[in-house]
């Protein structure tokens, strides 16, 4: 049966993920398109439901055994009803819900990274991207925009499937990350091409605006910054993590 109307039960409860207070209500978050759909798929993820566009290709696809060992409900939506559903400018005609995972606050294996503050959706997207990248898969997130949402999960490019997110209050994460020593991101900090981390640390991250909280600062033990040309004054955010990710994940001891 193909559902072809905008107010189906079943359309409107995946459309209400595109919202904090839909996947806060749900426990689930959106992965749409094929290459995050399949990576979604491979990375062991929970998939609650796959809409597919009704199309030849699609009901074709449904039908294989690949879709039957997932587990999930598998619905055809017509092309209003998907419409309704995405939250891409070009639909590539699948969208799966996928059931967001709950790690409590513990403390890291190894090196990690704390976002605090971060509120543009599409940086903590990218932050994820190139932790995944560079082996930073522990991230404790206080007070930042959501990682599930749509934006988020669009710009983490799959990372997100791969990555431990903890999300908590900044007091309490803090307090689990009492015993690891934490490495602040401030443009007047020790240059950062020079500094060497301990092999256990924690990069943290600031707000787009603000920087880093003031709880945080006072806790970190070490403040690097990235050497800036005349008159550049700060970098993007992801952009900063990711030079600082890779230059201290891969810091010569």
């Amino acid at each position: 049966m193909v559902i072809v109307s905008k107010q189906n039960p079943v359309v409107k409860a995946l459309a209400s993920l595109k919202e904090k207070k839909g996947r806060r209500e749900r426990g689930t978050f959106l992965v749409e398109g094929s290459k995050m759909f399949s990576e979604c798929a491979e990375s062991g993820m929970e998939i609650v439901r796959i809409a597919l566009l009704a199309s030849k290709e699609h009901i074709a696809r449904a039908e294989t055994p690949h879709f039957g060992d997932l587990g999930a409900e598998v619905v055809l939506l017509g092309e209003d009803a998907f419409k309704a559903v995405s939250d891409e400018k070009t639909p590539q005609g699948i969208i799966a819900e996928v059931k967001i995972p709950t790690s409590p606050l513990v403390p890291p294996q190894g090196r990690c990274l704390l976002l605090d503050g971060v509120s543009d959706p599409a940086n903590v997207g990218a932050v994820i991207r190139t932790a995944a990248a560079a082996g930073y898969r522990e991230i404790y997130l206080a007070d930042c925009a959501d990682p599930y949402a749509p934006k988020s999960v669009r710009a983490s490019m799959s990372g997100i499937f791969f990555c431990k997110l903890l999300c908590g209050t900044r007091e309490a994460i803090l307090e689990t990350l009492g015993g690891v020593p934490l490495i602040a991101a401030d443009m007047d900090g020790e240059d950062v091409f020079s500094f060497v981390p301990p092999e256990k640390h924690c990069i943290c991250i600031g707000n787009e605006g603000n920087g880093l909280s003031e709880e945080v600062r006072a806790r970190a033990a070490h403040t690097v910054g990235i050497p800036m040309q005349h008159p550049v004054e700060s970098l993007n955010a992801a952009v900063s993590a990711g030079i600082m990710m890779y230059l201290m994940g891969y810091a010569k001891k």
